[in-house]
């Protein structure tokens, strides 16, 4: 697994390369390279609340008003795409984790029947179901298999040019693509839109509720910090660093918990040389590589690095790659993870 996460590194770091220069900040892959997780395509910016805290941010929305009514009203997916919806879904696939990952937590693990590799590890889903490949995706495969629906993102459409699922749909599967959030409000209104797909708008609404009240009662500490910390939180290691600014969740995130992000004036995903990081001088450094051995002993050995005051006070932390890189509702686990390693006598 770890040398396949290294090629897929190189591919997202040359996807990542390509759409910046095609559409400026706008639209970046929301899943940086060297991570085996979600590879995403994202829509930079925020929606409703730019905290995501409010449940009657972006109701309306994208999906023809999916986030207020029923299934029925549905005639968009979050790409904007027009779609219909079958009368009756019984079986699914999902691309992407993070989607995975929601239509598990809905309750509905069950009727995926195939999904692509990187969500092997989601609870919820069936043993013996088929995984795809998310990057390259066979359709002749899928339609084969033969989904009432399909949850998708579009990393597909950047690694190829073009929607490499337009067979799929030209069968009349209906393919519902769920372009990665860049914020917090925009994963919950992921999850108020697949809810309503789903007909399970009470569940979707439970789930934003915890996801509020953690959110909540991270950021009632976070207010009161005035002394705050600054973070590097590196998301793929030497030689290929990688780190985000604003128009990322995981910005908000680091917000909340009280700290700054030292690329707070930056935007988006973007390459990291170490004169940055060593004249930045941050106080705690984050990482979610998981895919070399020993992230934080790396990043400790780094030659010069030892300068750095994270490193000097051996405040560098690891945390988990899944709920810190997908666009669902488990980010709240890597939230609590980073107030906890940044602020340990407060959270």
């Amino acid at each position: 697994m770890k040398t396949k996460t290294r090629i897929i590194a190189l591919i997202l770091a040359a996807l990542m390369a390509a759409t910046a220069a095609a559409c400026g900040q706008d639209e970046l892959p929301q899943q940086p390279p060297g991570q085996s997780q979600d590879a995403l395509t994202g829509n930079a910016g925020d929606s409703g609340n730019a905290e995501g805290l409010s449940p009657e941010a972006g109701q309306a929305g994208a999906g023809g008003g999916a986030g207020a009514g029923s299934r029925r009203s549905i005639t968009e997916d979050r790409e904007g795409n027009p779609i219909t919806l079958p009368d009756e879904i019984g079986t699914i696939i999902t691309m992407g984790p993070s989607n995975t990952e929601i239509i598990a937590a809905l309750g509905f693990g069950d009727k995926i029947i195939a999904t692509d590799m990187y969500s092997e590890d989601v609870p919820g889903i069936k043993p013996g179901i088929s995984f795809l490949d998310m990057l390259f995706p066979d359709g002749e495969q899928i339609v084969a298999l033969q989904p009432d629906v399909m949850f998708v993102t579009g990393m597909g459409k950047e690694t190829t040019g073009d929607d490499p699922l337009n067979l799929v749909s030209a069968t009349g599967i209906c393919v519902i693509y769920i372009p990665s959030s860049s914020s917090i409000a925009e994963i919950m209104e992921d999850i108020r839109f697949i809810a309503a797909v789903m007909e399970s708008q009470d569940k979707g609404a439970e789930i934003i509720s915890g996801m509020e009240s953690a959110i909540e009662a991270v950021r009632a500490v976070g207010q009161t910090i005035t002394e705050k910390k600054k973070v590097y939180f590196e998301i793929s290691a030497a030689p290929w660093m990688y780190s985000f600014g604003k128009g990322v969740f995981l910005h908000e995130m680091i917000e909340i918990v009280g700290a700054i992000n030292i690329f707070a004036d930056q935007e988006a995903w973007f390459s990291v040389a170490d004169e940055v990081i060593l004249a930045e001088d941050p106080d705690v450094i984050l990482t979610s590589v998981d895919y070399i051995d020993d992230p934080i002993g790396e990043i400790m050995s780094r030659p010069g690095w030892g300068e750095i005051t994270a490193v000097r006070d051996g405040a560098v932390y690891y945390i988990d790659t899944n709920a810190s890189n997908r666009p669902s509702h488990n980010i709240i686990g890597a939230l609590t993870e980073m107030a906890k390693a940044v602020y340990p006598d407060l959270y």
